[in-house]
């Protein structure tokens, strides 16, 4: 019963994983960029989170209202007026203004907020649990956050195969070139997709700052925890990014059994295993 308990619980973490990691499949699936600075982006969110509910003295879910408009926008302008202009066959210039990028934020948000880790407050869904059955029980929180990335994860599966701009997204992503010929604007589908990309990853913050503290360092961590999701699932696959998610999880909630300071460092043999006996992932993307 307890390793039971053990393979819920990180099955439900990996939803969070997962959450952290959309964005970047999204990202990747459509324009192949390679975004450095996606975690940091995460924890950009959380400090706009964070501002909101200090100045509205809201809920930290209710700033979900505002703080994905906010980033979505951000995400909207950044790459129409900074990344179109580095995507390309070479997959190094995102890759090297990405990391620029991730440096700036973690100096802003630091001048701005200082060092010191934060957290949100959000009541009695941190707490509360439900039982589900011999013994075991659930975090409300980690429940809520599980069926949050299902539900962005088929409510993005569902607009990329059956809406016009999902299709303007699948075009662009295969062939570029002929997408613009055909009158596709491939520059603002790249833009809303990353709209797209921030917009989740703000609901990724808001879980963030109610389940753990953070500062404006903590973005490259979240970054890893997404690129392992992503690439254990199969780049560009949104479905197979909640699996890679589940499967890091477990894995941290397994290592944790044995070593407290094993938790993180099981994720990571774990994705290297995955890597090493299937590169592309477990799932992953196909082309029609």
């Amino acid at each position: 019963m307890e390793w039971l308990s053990i393979i819920v619980q990180g099955t439900l973490l990996g939803g969070l994983y997962a959450m952290f990691a959309i964005g970047l499949a999204l990202s990747f699936g459509v324009m192949r960029l390679v975004n450095i600075a996606h975690g940091d982006l995460i924890i950009l969110a959380a400090y706009v989170a964070l501002s909101v509910v200090d100045a509205l003295h809201i809920h930290p879910l209710v700033s979900l209202a505002i703080v994905a408009p906010v980033m979505a926008v951000f995400g909207y302008v950044l790459q129409r007026g900074v990344l179109n202009s580095v995507i390309g066959p070479d997959i190094l210039p995102p890759v090297l203004v990405t990391f620029g990028f991730s440096i700036i934020i973690q100096n802003v948000l630091l001048q701005v907020y200082s060092a010191d880790a934060r957290r949100l407050q959000a009541g009695w869904i941190e707490t509360a649990s439900i039982p589900l059955g011999g013994g075991l029980a659930a975090g409300v929180l980690p429940i809520v956050m599980f069926i949050s990335a299902i539900a962005v994860i088929a409510a993005l599966q569902l607009l990329l195969t059956r809406s016009e701009i999902g299709r303007s997204f699948r075009a662009a992503s295969d062939d570029p070139v002929t997408a613009a010929i055909m009158g596709i604007d491939t520059r603002h589908v790249y833009a809303l997709a990353m709209a797209i990309a921030l917009a989740v990853a703000a609901i990724a913050a808001v879980f963030l700052t109610i389940r753990a503290t953070f500062d404006p360092a903590a973005g490259p961590v979240r970054l890893l925890f997404a690129f392992e999701a992503v690439i254990i699932g199969g780049m560009g696959s949104l479905w197979g990014t909640l699996a890679g998610g589940i499967i890091l999880g477990i894995a941290q909630s397994i290592g944790a059994q044995f070593n407290t300071n094993a938790q993180i460092l099981a994720g990571h043999i774990v994705f290297l295993l995955i890597l090493l006996l299937r590169p592309e992932g477990l799932f992953p993307k196909t082309r029609d």
